[in-house]
């Protein structure tokens, strides 16, 4: 699946970001990884190649800048900073939402450990825009004053070895007044490494944002046409 690096102007900063759109996409899916991590994330690559391959055009994205990233690896400070996250992805489902490629695609929201707080936050702030959210091992417990908020269907995936945070996503669950389960993948602990354990998340995910992003994706002229720009 070919994929354009691109930046992202949110606010006064640049965020680097991938985006793959493959052919008749049926929704676009953003990823908001988690503490440390980037857009180059092996896991959240796996998991997004694998929705490129069901028809889901993705975006891998930094929410730090390269110079904020280098302060968080001393200090460990601004993966926490969950205003921060939150808002440089509500401000990339406003980017998403105007570009010619991806305005006519609805919205999924990736989240993975202290991202998918922001997912929750961004998903509340755009109820409009965002159709679909997927935690993986995530901390939505983090956004609790805007669980109740969400309108868009929650996915919250979590390890069965994983215990702390299996009880922090079904208190997160019990706020949410929208759609959502809670999947509990047995024998996988925090980060899904044991065998076949991510491939399970994946394809968790994949079902999920095909059942709510499907049925809104743009004719194959449009699709077509925005295949070629990235390729440009």
């Amino acid at each position: 699946m070919p994929s354009r690096d691109t930046t992202l102007l949110v606010g006064d900063v640049a965020l680097e970001g991938a985006l793959a759109i493959p052919e008749h996409a049926q929704g676009v899916v953003l990823f908001a990884h988690g503490s440390g991590s980037s857009r180059f994330s092996p896991r959240n690559r796996f998991v997004a190649e694998f929705l490129n391959e069901g028809g889901l055009a993705t975006l891998l994205l930094d929410l730090l800048t390269v110079e904020e990233s280098e302060i968080d690896e001393r200090t460990g400070e601004l993966r926490f900073d969950i205003g921060l996250l939150s808002g440089r992805l509500t401000g990339a489902v406003d980017w998403l939402g105007a570009r010619p490629e991806t305005r006519d695609l609805r919205i999924g929201i990736f989240g993975a450990s202290t991202g998918a707080a922001a997912a929750i936050n961004a998903a509340a702030a755009r109820p409009a825009r965002v159709a679909a959210v997927v935690s993986r091992g995530g901390r939505p417990d983090l956004a609790m004053a805007a669980l109740p908020r969400v309108r868009a269907p929650t996915l919250l995936i979590v390890g069965g070895l994983d215990g702390p945070v299996i009880g922090m996503n079904r208190r997160a669950a019990a706020e949410l007044a929208c759609e959502h389960q809670v999947e509990i993948v047995p024998g996988a602990t925090h980060l899904f490494e044991e065998p076949g354990k991510l491939e399970e998340v994946a394809q968790l995910a994949r079902r999920w944002f095909r059942r709510h992003l499907a049925g809104a994706g743009r004719g194959a002229a449009a699709v077509t046409a925005a295949r070629s720009r990235l390729r440009a």
